[in-house]
């Protein structure tokens, strides 16, 4: 039984992903912490690393690991990869102010795709 609110994981976990991530950046790529529910830790690789065969492996073998090692050593590690079985629940721990953040980024990215398609329309 992990000791800790899934509030008290989120901002462990948030601290712990820059001491863990050089092995995922030297690929290309980095770890997103998305939320946490019940002691599962619920990340997302990205970069060259989100969709990479070798993802599952990556997950298990260097994030979680390093995740038991530093917090807790029952901690479970999802990467929510757009399969069914790793999807986060909606009731997951996510502070507001990072739920926020991301509408803001989609949404811009949203408006990138939709400017970049209408200056391909009408030229530079």
């Amino acid at each position: 039984m992990i000791p800790f609110s899934d509030e008290e994981l989120y901002y462990a976990v948030k601290n712990a992903i820059p001491k863990i991530s050089g092995y995922v950046n030297s690929h290309g790529g980095d770890i997103k912490l998305l939320g946490v529910k019940d002691g599962v830790i619920y990340i997302q690789l990205t970069g060259t690393c989100h969709g990479c065969s070798m993802s599952l492996m990556t997950t298990n073998m260097v994030v979680r690991r390093e995740l038991r090692r530093l917090i807790h050593p029952e901690l479970m590690v999802v990467n929510v990869d757009g399969t069914p079985q790793n999807e986060m629940p909606e009731d997951a721990f996510r502070p507001e102010e990072e739920k926020e953040t991301e509408e803001k980024e989609e949404k811009k990215e949203e408006e990138k795709g939709l400017f970049g398609k209408v200056k391909k329309i009408f030229g530079d």
